[in-house]
């Protein structure tokens, strides 16, 4: 049996196929296929669109000029077709993060990286903090980390408290929040 192992191991790796010539059809078909299994803002999508029309054009060779147009032209198909919304995908971004207990720092943070206007991220962050408050985040937070109250051995909470406090402080919570989390009844 690990004769088999070693043969395997020897055996030259197989070698990569060729990047596809861009086309319009092959980046729809690419963006749609992305699509299906993610949800994405405009952002995230072109910039996987992108690099797969560069890895096409270093192998094939063309014009990347005529190659941008097609996928700027392809977003917009996507937009106005209602396959790509950052709308609705920042509010579902910023409703789950915040049931899960992220605070509003670490949600605006994680709206901006994936390229969500500043300005919907300001909207779906405050419709995520009037369902459940930072405090209420904290506390869900706090219970998954198993942090001050949430401990399951009490007598080390004293020991751990500032460990505990810089923990929810790292999350983005304030210090007023995570103090009164950390200090609050198990109960």
């Amino acid at each position: 049996m690990d004769e088999s192992r070693e043969e395997q191991d020897r055996k030259p790796p197989r070698p990569r196929k060729p990047p596809r010539k861009v086309s319009p059809k092959y980046l729809e078909n690419a963006a749609l296929h992305y699509l299906k299994r993610y949800a994405a803002t405009q952002s995230q999508l072109q910039r996987v669109l992108l690099r797969r029309v560069d890895k096409s054009l270093k192998f094939h060779g063309g014009d990347r000029a005529e190659a941008l147009g097609w996928m700027t032209a392809l977003m917009e198909k996507l937009v106005r077709n209602g396959y790509l919304n950052d709308e609705a995908y920042a509010r579902m971004k910023a409703t789950s993060l915040r049931a899960s207990g992220r605070s509003s720092r670490m949600i605006t943070q994680k709206l901006r990286m994936k390229g969500v206007a500043a300005e919907v991220v300001a909207r779906k962050v405050a419709d995520a903090t009037s369902e459940v408050s930072d405090e209420e985040a904290a506390r869900i937070w706090a219970r998954k980390k198993r942090l001050g109250p949430f401990r399951k051995n009490l007598q080390t909470r004293e020991e751990n408290r500032q460990r505990d406090l810089a923990s929810l402080a790292r999350a983005g919570f304030s210090f007023g929040i995570a103090k009164k989390i950390i200090d609050s009844d198990p109960a």
